[in-house]
């Protein structure tokens, strides 16, 4: 089952690579999105609203190619970012961006929920006793939607293991630079005689992902006992 080669082996870590910047890239500006959308009330809202959830609907190849046209080389920003040195099209973190863009709707739709569901008296009885909304955000709402953002992080993650349309649609599939799991399952499906090492390839695949929702199953409730306690 482990025997693997190093082609797999290195689409293995490039994987956990791009899930893991991709998701790390992305809590600060979901909590953020998801803090607006919770509690802001303004015009546009609803547009915001749709456009963060828009690629959960658009095909991932839709997806894919609007950041080619974006980001690539000679893309609407891609030219720009080039000339600095910063590159996405046809590397690894090109991968990582389309994965954080597919998985983006999920976490903040996680984080969302978890806030507007922290109780409102609490905040209020925070301010009353002199806090400023910053120390507000991060002493009684932040802690109280942990979970739900510890959720959606995972969501995120669990999503870039699996991402496929967009990243190849973006930045192909080069192994060694954007060969990532999925697409090295693909690759091995049409190769002949390369099913056994496509099934184990998946059952990895799987194996990465549902430890994932394990974990954060685990941290989540332990962080709700810890909270209930306190």
């Amino acid at each position: 089952m482990l025997d693997l080669t190093p082609d797999e082996w290195t689409a293995i870590g490039l994987s956990l690579k791009v899930a893991a910047v991709a998701t790390l890239a992305s809590i600060v500006p979901g909590l953020g999105i998801a803090m607006l959308l919770a509690r802001g009330r303004f015009p546009g809202r609803a547009l915001l609203d749709g456009l963060v959830h828009l690629p959960l609907i658009l095909p991932p190849v839709v997806t894919g190619y609007l950041l080619l046209l974006s980001f690539g080389r000679r893309g609407t920003f891609g030219a720009a970012l080039a000339e600095i040195g910063i590159v996405f099209s046809f590397r690894w973190t090109g991968a990582a961006l389309a994965c954080a863009i597919m998985g983006f709707p999920l976490m903040v739709r996680a984080m969302r929920l978890s806030i507007e569901a922290v109780d409102r008296r609490l905040e209020q009885a925070a301010a009353t006793l002199g806090a400023r909304p910053s120390a507000v955000f991060l002493t009684v709402t932040l802690p109280l939607a942990m979970p739900g953002i510890l959720a959606g992080a995972v969501l995120a993650f669990a999503k870039a293991m699996g991402e496929f349309g967009a990243t190849i649609t973006f930045v192909s599939n080069i192994p060694g630079e954007t060969q990532t799991l999925p697409s090295a399952i693909y690759t091995l499906t049409q190769v002949p005689g390369g099913e056994g090492a496509a099934l184990r390839l998946t059952l990895i695949s799987v194996a990465l992902s549902m430890t994932a929702l394990l974990v954060s199953e685990v941290l989540a409730r332990r962080l709700g006992r810890r909270l209930g306690a306190g």
